[in-house]
């Protein structure tokens, strides 16, 4: 559990602290679209291991993605990729990553409940 709680911070810390780094554009658009107070932590945790990991998002986090919008999820992807922890990163592949997170959330959300 204490791994979870560190791993946890690591991901808030390298979500929020490439602010300094980033272009004021997708700070701007973090900023006018309160992006960073959409999702709840365990949720920002799947859809980080989905996009910047090997990782699923449960429905449940799909929903909150949604509810974050495509704009916000685009700003904070991209502003995460400018934080030096990152360089190592492709940027192409991570924003790949990012577009078929949102599609499979899309296909999980549209897709009709099997207990139904």
């Amino acid at each position: 559990m204490k791994c979870l709680n560190v791993y946890s911070a690591l991901v808030v810390l390298f979500l929020t602290c490439g602010a300094a780094m980033a272009t004021k554009e997708n700070d701007q658009i973090i900023k006018d679209n309160n992006c960073e107070t959409k999702m709840g932590l365990p949720c920002v945790l799947e859809a980080f291991t989905s996009i910047f990991e090997t990782g699923t998002i449960s429905s449940k986090c799909c929903g909150e993605l949604f509810g974050l919008g495509k704009v916000c999820h685009s700003a904070l992807v991209k502003r995460t990729l400018e934080n030096p922890l990152f360089k190592d990163l492709s940027p192409a592949g991570i924003i790949a990553k990012s577009i078929q997170t949102w599609n499979n959330c899309l296909a999980l959300i549209d897709s009709p409940s099997p207990s139904a």
